[in-house]
């Protein structure tokens, strides 16, 4: 038989009180884990955080959020006005100095991991006799048709550029010059196979391109000068 000595005085009240706290602080503890958390992160202890600590620091963890929200809405502007630095200012590629940043990361590229890639230089043969017999604007459109065909039949991890009025470059990726020069005729038959349609009038739009294949031991105006070459050269055999 099992004998129980007296309970002390205000023992059971010790005891609903002490349960009434423990419910109390069970309710309370989703609502300050924030607060506690943060606390312990600025070193705080638990029990000096007074009514104004709390105001003090969720103010804190408010301007935080804030100025978390406007450096995400500041970073996408910057990524906006990046993509618009570097896209023609009429087609949907990219500009002259886009082209050249991708065609020195293509070139170091190849140095590193020695493999070849070829640069493709498109130059529009009639653009001069679109502009002159139908305007501006027709020329706008052919330069738009050529862009939408390039574009049609080229990967996604390939570079497609306007490098000046009417030349267009193409970076072929991991492609040697055989390659190459299956891709740029492709390319080329794509365009011409496709008649520009403009104010009741159909024009035939034909280009000469010419290439340079390179593995690492360039620079971007180099093969680009070598490529542009190879085009004229190309151009004059079929004078």
């Amino acid at each position: 038989m099992k004998i129980e000595g007296p309970k002390p005085p205000g023992a059971s009240r010790v005891g609903r009180t002490g349960a009434a706290k423990a419910g109390g602080a069970t309710q309370g503890v989703a609502g300050a884990r924030e607060i506690s958390d943060t606390t312990s992160i600025l070193g705080v202890p638990e029990g000096d955080i007074t009514p104004k600590v709390r105001e003090a620091i969720m103010g804190l963890m408010e301007e935080v959020s804030r100025l978390r929200e406007e450096l995400r809405r500041s970073q996408g502007r910057i990524q906006h006005l990046e993509h618009l630095a570097d896209q023609d200012s009429l087609l949907p590629i990219n500009n002259r100095r886009a082209f050249v940043r991708e065609l020195n990361r293509a070139i170091s590229m190849g140095q590193r991991y020695s493999y070849p890639s070829t640069v493709v230089y498109f130059d529009v043969d009639n653009m001069k006799a679109i502009n002159d017999e139908l305007g501006h604007p027709a020329g706008d459109a052919a330069l738009t048709l050529i862009t939408e065909k390039l574009k049609e039949n080229v990967r996604d991890s390939d570079v497609i550029g306007r490098l000046g009025g009417d030349e267009f470059g193409v970076i072929l990726l991991q492609a040697d010059e055989e390659r190459g020069q299956e891709k740029a005729k492709q390319l080329a038959d794509s365009i011409e196979s496709s008649p520009l349609h403009f104010g009741g009038e159909e024009v035939q739009v034909t280009v000469t391109w010419g290439l340079y294949t390179f593995s690492g031991q360039d620079d971007a105006s180099g093969a680009l000068a070598a490529a542009d070459e190879a085009m004229y050269a190309r151009k004059r055999s079929r004078t």
